[in-house]
């Protein structure tokens, strides 16, 4: 009687484990979701800077060439972009359309980040939450808390987060502005450490990983002194990619569509090696 019993209990148990399992396991993984669903869980990452962030590749005289290599595709249901109107849709080039809308946009780093998180891991990026916030020729004063373009990016974040998902990293591409004058040049270096402690406190994140990315040029001639201030920055978590080299746009400033892939492949290496570096020390 006892034995068959707990036979009963077994069964009921398989049942039960079975019935879980169907519904949340094989849903999770065949069913894609609506772009504006609350309940959407996304990997939320912050595209913040200027021109570079925003994108410019592709961009010749203020007109887009529309050309969309393999690698910025468009990945329906996967990557999401949360728009100007604060509601999530597919993402697709021009990122940051609607965002930056005094300049003509064309490609930036996001999408190439975007989908090189899900080609290298899709179970563990099942989607990717982009939150364009960057405004080109915007310099680092501009960024500063209580400005504009700053309350602009902690109000959309904290819209990105309360419709489903964490904010992992903010991506930082900024600093060609402040080449301009050596006065910009040397306090940049105090005021992007001070963006970033404000930006974790604001967005309650006080370990909030910073992917940031080392000029490749600038609208004056300090850039180098600019490169070291960001090169030089002393706070956890912060990581550095480096852009210097890259192939240029024909106004010598601006990355062009193939500079731009590279930067955001760059961006999620360096995104995914902190991760695993995280996970085995424990951080």
């Amino acid at each position: 009687m006892a034995k068959n019993g707990l036979n009963l209990t077994m069964f009921f148990l398989f049942i039960i484990t079975y019935c879980y399992w169907e519904s949340h396991v094989k849903l999770a993984d065949f069913i894609t979701p609506s772009p504006n669903s609350i309940h959407l869980i996304k990997d939320i990452f912050i595209l913040a800077g200027q021109s570079n962030m925003a994108g410019r590749g592709g961009v010749i005289e203020r007109n887009w060439d529309g050309i969309i290599p393999p690698e910025i595709q468009s990945n329906p249901g996967k990557i999401l972009r949360l728009g100007g109107d604060l509601n999530w849709e597919d993402a697709e080039e021009p990122l940051h359309a609607d965002i930056d809308v005094n300049k003509t946009c064309g490609v930036g780093p996001g999408m190439a980040f975007a989908n090189a998180l899900i080609d290298g891991d899709p179970r563990r990026f099942p989607v990717v939450g982009l939150v364009p916030c960057a405004i080109g020729g915007s310099g680092i004063d501009e960024w500063s808390r209580g400005g504009r373009l700053y309350e602009r990016l902690v109000r959309r974040a904290a819209v990105a987060v309360e419709r489903g998902g964490e904010i992992r990293a903010v991506l930082w591409f900024q600093g060609e502005r402040d080449t301009i004058n050596i006065t910009d040049a040397e306090s940049y270096k105090g005021k992007l450490q001070r963006l970033y402690i404000d930006l974790r406190t604001d967005l309650n994140l006080p370990l909030l990983p910073v992917i940031q990315v080392a000029l490749a040029s600038g609208e004056g001639s300090y850039v180098e002194k600019v490169r070291e201030a960001q090169l030089g920055i002393q706070l956890p978590n912060v990581i550095t990619v480096d852009a210097k080299g890259l192939q240029l746009q024909p106004d010598g400033l601006h990355l062009s569509t193939q500079a731009q892939v590279q930067v955001g492949e760059m961006m999620a290496h360096a995104y995914t090696t902190f991760r695993l570096l995280s996970l085995v020390t424990g951080d």
